[in-house]
């Protein structure tokens, strides 16, 4: 955390909240927590505690010019209510939300409580258990609001979830992979138009906290009506590409991609089991392939042998799609031991 100034809307759109009186005795300290990519994120010490504050970015801080709408700090807030139903626990407690600052007020969890689970991971610490876990809360998410189809009218956010995860992902990765390029285009259009639940958009190991009483999903900035399938695939994505990035626990880590499919499997209710998992296996290749090739290439993923790995994996499948996740899984592991 590095010590700073609070921004002075950020102060005013806390006392709009409630949750600060401008004129108390009390002194606002606190500061930036690090790592936020599409966010300014504050601890901020208030009288009768912490609490975390985050205010969405126009311009997200990676080397592409990649730019969202900030208003989706309100489908955020949204989300997080949502999946507080479904799942107690699930997501921090949302305190408020001001749309004049752009700022979102909740829960703030410490870090020696709530361990970060990218963290885990990149110590090798593999947890089956705990993935088993993400999955059955995924899916139970996904199922309540599958079953209120109602809630898709609180998230018209179709252009924000194109702008900021298929048009990066997959979109830019194909102007990569012209020979690929009609297969992902093919995901694009399947993902806008299967419209079944609310999608998180951003289940990343970043955004998972490792808490007392289970997974905690962080940053839903790309909350969404459509496809429960790309939250699992995109999940699973990121324990394929961990492999490369802490080889010694790569089986672990594959033990963790097939506990969470099957325990997010266990949960599907909404629809024909294998209709879902065929799109998550469709989508993986292209979600793999813009990890090197996309606008929000993974950090870690920095030897070209290794970027040629996910290559050569990711395109095959392109060109010949898996059925389920798991059949990814096995090409995955084959690159791997060969």
């Amino acid at each position: 955390m590095n010590d700073e100034t609070l921004p002075s809307e950020i102060v005013d759109g806390l006392a709009r909240m409630g949750l600060y009186a401008l004129h108390g005795t009390a002194r606002l300290t606190g500061g930036r927590l690090t790592g936020g990519v599409s966010s300014d994120i504050w601890r901020i010490d208030l009288p009768g505690g912490p609490i975390c504050v985050k205010r969405a970015l126009g311009r997200l801080r990676v080397a592409a010019d990649w730019r969202a709408p900030v208003v989706r700090n309100r489908y955020e807030a949204r989300w997080m209510r949502r999946a507080e139903a479904a799942a107690p626990g699930s997501a921090p407690a949302l305190l408020g939300q001001d749309e004049a600052s752009g700022a979102l007020a909740m829960q703030y969890l410490p870090p020696d409580r709530y361990k970060l689970w990218k963290a885990e991971l990149h110590a090798g610490r593999a947890d089956t258990a705990f993935a088993a876990a993400v999955g059955a809360t995924l899916a139970r998410i996904h199922a309540s609001t599958a079953a209120d189809p109602t809630t898709a009218a609180d998230f018209p956010t179709d252009d924000i979830f194109y702008d900021i995860r298929l048009e990066p992902y997959l979109v830019a990765t194909a102007l990569r992979h012209p020979d690929r390029a009609a297969a992902l285009e093919a995901i694009v259009a399947e993902t806008r138009t299967t419209k079944r639940a609310l999608v998180h958009g951003d289940v990343s190991p970043k955004n998972i906290l490792i808490g007392p009483a289970g997974s905690v999903f962080l940053d839903a900035e790309c909350a969404w009506w459509g496809d429960p399938a790309f939250d699992l695939a995109f999940c699973l994505n990121h324990l394929l590409l961990k492999c490369l990035w802490t080889p010694p626990a790569r089986e672990g880590f594959l033990a963790c991609f097939e506990a969470l499919a099957g325990a997010y499997a266990g949960g599907i209710a909404w629809e024909p089991k294998g209709a879902l998992l065929a799109r998550a296996a469709r989508l993986l290749p292209g979600l793999l392939l813009a990890r090197v090739d996309g606008k929000s290439p993974a950090e870690y993923i920095t030897d070209e042998a290794d970027k040629n790995r996910v290559r050569r994996v990711a395109r095959a499948l392109l060109a010949a799609p898996a059925g389920e996740p798991g059949e990814v899984c096995q090409a995955w592991r084959k690159e791997l031991t060969a």
